[in-house]
């Protein structure tokens, strides 16, 4: 029979490529006039933001914007960012995002070595991209993000965002990528030991990412969460792509501060978000945080350093149900998690937040995750106690 498996040949019925995009076309289907975005008084349906994506890419496309052209954008996490993570790669571009908290320097040689053809940027950091165009000797096309609900910034952009919404055509049709590992964005590293990092990012691996982030979350459909992980991190560690597959109505802060953060679970209803663990330090040790457990439970990702034991007991007792996960810029974020087991439930919350502040297991999208000797490349006891260096192995 093997000789006629080996002639069965991919079609395009039966093979299409891998890509996050698909995911805002299905949500537009099936979660049409549900609201997708949350943001101040702007409420926006899963169909609305379909079109708005599809008019900002027709836009970018006609400044051209094609396979293979990075756009940085420099913003905090709002609606337009957000919909940035489906219309660059919709024209075949590649999405950086950039850390507004670097220095010019730094921001100038990630502008310079991602050669970015588009610089998006929220008007509050006008000035930043400015001075890193001094230092780089020369200009790169600048669209402006004036957003309503932050203080007056001027800008200096040939457009604005809100040009590129009302030009393009939101009916304008755009195919997947012909190959699923074409680039779908550009992130770098913090640069703690050098100059910063680039890492590319496939449709398939952040398609992979996002739905292994749903199955190992265990997120349900239509849940409201909060946009509080800065994109600039791994894109949000994938939620943005991850949170269309569900349907989410995602609720936006420019500024996620603790008071802002309890406001949006009582007011909105806020279901999951994800944070490092110094937002959670903050939230316990905030005047804002609530006198009784949250109910019902918040659901939260954590990542970006080892959480303190005691911080994870607090945030429990607040009425939180927080999920430890680990992960590198390299590996589209987070990759293994540490998944709560059944005899932990007869220990003391203080037993509990000790083995929840440890890792862990790799994630559905992982195939392989391992600690190994770095002289003999020999698997180390797992007792929690030997070192040894991390080995990934996956389709991400």
């Amino acid at each position: 029979m093997q000789q006629h498996f080996d002639a069965l040949e991919k079609t395009a019925a039966n093979h299409v490529a891998l890509s996050p995009l698909s995911f805002l076309h299905r949500a537009a289907a099936v979660y049409g006039e549900r609201e997708a975005v949350v943001y101040g008084d702007r409420r926006q349906s899963w169909r609305e933001t379909q079109a708005r994506c599809h008019a900002v890419a027709d836009s970018l496309r006609a400044m051209g914007i094609g396979l293979g052209d990075t756009v940085s954008v420099l913003s905090p996490n709002i609606p337009e960012l957000f919909e940035l993570h489906y219309a660059v790669p919709m024209t075949g571009g590649v999405l950086n995002t950039i850390n507004m908290r670097l220095e010019p320097e730094t921001v100038a040689y990630i502008l310079d070595h991602a050669d970015s053809q588009l610089v998006v940027v929220d008007t509050m950091f006008a000035g930043l991209v400015r001075a890193a165009f001094e230092i780089m000797g020369r200009e790169i096309p600048v669209v402006d993000i004036i957003d309503a609900n932050a203080p007056p910034h001027d800008g200096f952009g040939q457009r604005s965002y809100d040009d590129l919404v009302a030009g393009g055509d939101g009916s304008a049709t755009f195919p997947l990528p012909s190959d699923e590992w074409n680039a779908l964005a550009l992130n770098y590293t913090s640069g703690t030991s050098g100059r910063p990092k680039g890492v590319v990012y496939h449709h398939r691996g952040a398609y992979l990412m996002a739905l292994g982030t749903v199955a190992g979350w265990t997120v349900p459909q239509t849940p409201t969460y909060l946009s509080v992980v800065p994109m600039f991190h791994c894109n949000g560690w994938n939620h943005p792509w991850a949170m269309a597959i569900v349907g989410a109505r995602i609720v936006f802060t420019r500024d996620p501060v603790p008071e802002r953060i309890f406001a949006a679970v009582k007011d909105e209803g806020v279901t999951h978000f994800g944070a490092a663990p110094i937002i959670l330090s903050m939230l316990v040790e905030s005047e804002a945080a609530p006198s009784e457990p949250l109910d019902p439970t918040v659901h939260v990702m954590t990542a970006g350093a080892p959480p303190p034991p005691a911080i994870l007991a607090r945030t429990k007792a607040l009425g939180m149900d927080v999920m430890q996960v680990y992960g590198l810029t390299e590996t589209y974020g987070h990759i293994s998690q540490c998944l709560w087991r059944d005899e932990w439930d007869d220990l003391t919350p203080a037993e509990q937040a000790e083995l929840q502040a440890m890792q862990g297991v790799g994630f559905p999208m992982v195939e392989e995750l391992a600690v190994i000797d770095r002289e003999s490349g020999a698997h180390v006891p797992l007792d929690g106690a030997t070192q040894g260096e991390i080995a990934i192995t996956g389709n991400i």
